[in-house]
């Protein structure tokens, strides 16, 4: 496996395989790298010829009382298990190779809509710099296919609308949640958790299930589930942000007839915010949930 810092020289790379006929495919992360991380290079190597795997802390992303310096980077470890698990090239460029001005005078991505609801607006500004490294990222690598974890649904969902919105010729590929034996999703921000905390987080996707078997036993009661969801996490210690029943494909409020639905989570436990959701596909509806946006903000 190469391990690549400058665009240029990756760009040689993937041009020689391109030559071979080669596709390619790539995995964008920020490093810290778990067995869910790992997940996503084995599907994308299935898919593809050429792995290139990218660890970049974006700053961009980042809000001013963020974690942006304390972030975990285990680059070495990383690039271990990288190689392991096959991937190709390992790109892992310097904040002034993807910025090379300022960040305030850096031309940015904004999707319209998707970036400013749930987590978008506990996190002002943080999906214009998910859209932005993520277009860099694509124009750098000019990859056939880019594989991203569905933990974060709103991430995905904003990729996908991008990628559509500016005709980029790739392929999103959304890949299911990688969990704990107890249920709660993998993160890199996990490390964060105390002892305690870390006995305790499992109760988010734990709410999850509980909502989504209401909503399979068909209960309309879309702000009775989610109240009880809210109520039952602020017991437990956490602090919800939200906790939504909301249309799969865009996050917008259910409709009468919608079965392709999501129940997504944000919740603060100590110091760290998790992030977590379960989608769910009903039968027709016969009776409207009634004012299904009953919600909470930090």
């Amino acid at each position: 496996m190469q391990v690549l810092q400058g665009v240029d020289e990756l760009r040689a790379r993937i041009r020689h395989w391109r030559q071979l006929g080669q596709n390619v495919a790539l995995v964008p992360t920020m490093g810290n790298l778990h067995p869910g991380h790992l997940r996503l290079v084995e599907q994308a190597k299935a898919r593809a010829e050429r792995c290139v795997v990218s660890i970049f802390v974006n700053p961009l992303q980042f809000g001013p009382q963020e974690d942006f310096d304390s972030y975990p980077r285990t680059l070495e470890d990383d690039r271990l298990k990288l190689a392991d698990q096959g991937a190709d090239v390992l790109f892992v460029p310097s904040v002034k190779e993807v910025y090379p001005r300022s960040l305030a005078a850096m031309t940015r991505i904004e999707v319209p809509g998707l970036s400013t609801i749930l987590c978008g607006a506990a996190r002002p500004g943080h999906f214009a710099g998910v859209a932005t490294v993520v277009t860099k990222l694509f124009n750098m690598v000019q990859p056939d296919m880019a594989v991203f974890g569905e933990k974060d649904w709103q991430q995905l969902l904003v990729i996908r609308r991008l990628t559509a919105d500016l005709n980029l010729p790739i392929t999103i590929v959304g890949v299911s949640t990688h969990r704990e034996a107890d249920g709660l999703a993998m993160s890199s921000r996990n490390a964060y958790l105390s002892d305690a905390e870390r006995c305790k987080a499992p109760l988010l996707y734990a709410s999850l299930k509980d909502s989504v078997q209401r909503l399979l036993n068909g209960d309309p009661d879309y702000p009775g589930i989610e109240m009880t969801a809210l109520v039952g996490l602020r017991e437990a210690g956490f602090r919800p942000d939200y906790f939504l029943i909301r249309r799969a494909t865009d996050l917008t409020e259910p409709q009468p007839g919608d079965t392709d639905l999501i129940v997504i989570a944000a919740a603060w436990l100590g110091k760290t915010r998790l992030i977590d959701n379960y989608p769910v596909a009903l039968e027709q509806l016969a009776v409207a949930p009634a004012n299904p946006s009953l919600s909470t903000t930090r």
